[in-house]
């Protein structure tokens, strides 16, 4: 798909807009309720789907196609992030008033360290076609993981411990000992530190480029189109911070959503080495993107009807 500057200028600003709108109705502080997580979670869902038929209407079935793969898979993977978003907000106590405030600026800053992570991906693509191998086999390893993990207990008994970055950050600057409203900065015995809200922020954001280690590989394993790449990462990140505090609750009964995640990453994996082996000359079969979009519902409808079946059999007992 050839995309002009002037597109992905205005799309950008279109975006930035989305975003600041976004802040503007959310600035004040408040505990958000799931009737206000429901609306605006569906405002972004709706607009993502906007945007995926403009591209079905203007670039053909191809770009729209790679984008809703892409994003439903992005959007999956996320959830999956908002196990840790729990634990990181257990772990720095952050009042529930304060909580859309910290995901929204921590969001934030992964949207942009993820669109560093997108051109580094999409210059390697461009200038080493082995990378493809590399993807898939690290997406097939990832998916493996999973599996082991969850059948460890998955996030249920995991603790967020800070990186060896963000504790450097916090040794540097100093931290203050207790919340001041939204501020980032206060000044304690003479000294300007850091509050604990901006180390929260912070902390969601490095977490949320972790994340981008498996994310990045597999939606490039679904299109290789770094504006369809961007766009999918941007609406999916852009529309969780609402899904947090919808489904905060549901998490514990999606049980099966990381065997989920686990099928669709290593199919994902599977088709990036076929997409090698065949960019190499060998004379393999491709897996295509409607092939591939259907895959991916199939598993997400599948993996959370057998979750919420599973916890309704354990609730009783």
């Amino acid at each position: 798909m050839n995309v002009t500057l002037s597109v992905w200028l205005l799309t950008v600003a279109g975006l930035c807009v989305l975003v600041a709108a976004d802040f503007f109705i959310g600035r004040k502080p408040h505990d958000v309720s799931l009737r206000e997580a429901g609306i605006w979670t569906a405002v972004w869902v709706v607009l993502a789907c906007l945007f995926g038929v403009g591209l079905l209407v203007l670039g053909g079935g191809g770009p729209g196609g790679e984008f809703f793969a892409g994003y439903l898979t992005e959007k999956s993977l996320s959830v999956d992030n908002l196990f840790v978003f729990v634990l990181i907000m257990a772990k720095f106590a952050v009042p529930s008033q304060y909580q859309q405030r910290v995901l929204m600026v921590g969001v934030l800053v992964a949207l942009v360290l993820r669109a560093v992570f997108i051109a580094l991906g999409a210059a390697l693509i461009s200038a080493f076609s082995w990378v493809f191998y590399l993807f898939g086999a690290f997406l097939i390893w990832t998916a493996w993981k999973l599996i082991q993990d969850a059948r460890g207990g998955g996030h249920e008994q995991e603790e967020y411990e800070e990186n060896k970055l963000l504790k450097s950050i916090e040794r540097r600057f100093g931290v203050a000992d207790r919340y001041h409203g939204t501020r980032l900065w206060v000044r304690q015995n003479g000294r300007r530190v850091m509050t604990p809200m901006l180390v929260v922020m912070l902390a969601i954001g490095f977490t949320d480029v972790l994340f981008a280690l498996d994310s990045i590989p597999a939606i490039y394993g679904l299109t290789q189109d770094p504006y369809i790449v961007f766009t999918a990462n941007a609406f999916a990140l852009m529309g969780l911070r609402q899904l947090y505090f919808l489904i905060g609750g549901l998490l514990k009964k999606l049980v099966h959503l990381s065997y989920g995640l686990s099928v669709i990453l290593g199919f994902i994996g599977v088709k990036l080495v076929l997409h090698a082996l065949h960019e190499s000359g060998v004379h393999v079969p491709e897996i295509g993107i409607p092939f591939s979009l259907g895959f991916i519902v199939l598993v997400l409808a599948v993996t959370t009807a057998t979750s919420l079946w599973t916890t309704r059999k354990r609730e009783p007992a």
